[in-house]
């Protein structure tokens, strides 16, 4: 019962920790924008033109001037470019910006020797140690050294080692990365 508070208060810590350093910003780069996303699109000097549009389940949104745009599966600098390219024969030298400000559903497993596994929708990004959280934390006879995060990308599988114990120790953070859609936990 004692080593049970014990983690829970390490987890509590670390989440608490974590929650403060992660931010809109850490995700920008390389998240990938799917269906019932919510974008800000706007195009410098022409405040007509923002809009806040939800993501469609064909994975489009509809733009002035430019008509349909596919942006799901694709990071927010790629959308900027297409926009950018399809709006310049109205607009010369238009410069856009592109924010994911809301995410539809971020679904995500986690499987193993947890306390409740089983599949998450969450509507902001999660890293591993909070996704262990919503899981109820690892069971008694987990592996916390073991933990794999199983990634899939086009037609590849990654996995990515994650070390509870490094991790709660306040060691190696960079192992708690923020889980992409799709992401299995698996702990053994």
């Amino acid at each position: 019962m004692k080593n049970i508070a014990y983690c829970a208060l390490i987890c509590f810590l670390v989440l608490s920790i974590m929650g403060f350093m992660l931010d809109k910003d850490s995700m920008a780069g390389d998240y990938i924008i799917a269906p019932a996303d919510v974008l800000e699109i706007s195009i410098w000097g022409e405040e007509e033109l923002a809009r806040q549009l939800v993501v469609c389940p064909d994975g489009n949104v509809s733009f002035p001037l430019v008509g349909n745009l596919t942006v799901a599966g694709k990071t927010t600098t790629e959308v900027k470019a297409l926009l950018e390219k399809k709006i310049r024969t109205f607009i010369p030298e238009a410069s856009a910006t592109v924010i994911v400000s809301q995410l539809g559903s971020l679904q995500y497993y986690v499987i193993g020797k947890v306390e409740r596994p089983g599949m998450f929708n969450v509507s902001k990004t999660l890293s591993v140690l909070q996704a262990l959280a919503m899981a109820g934390g690892l069971s008694t006879f987990a592996k916390e050294d073991g933990i794999n995060i199983i990634r899939y990308h086009e037609d590849k599988t990654v996995r990515l080692p994650f070390n509870y114990n490094e991790v709660k120790k306040g060691e190696n953070l960079q192992q708690n990365i923020l889980l992409e859609r799709g992401d299995v936990v698996l702990v053994p």
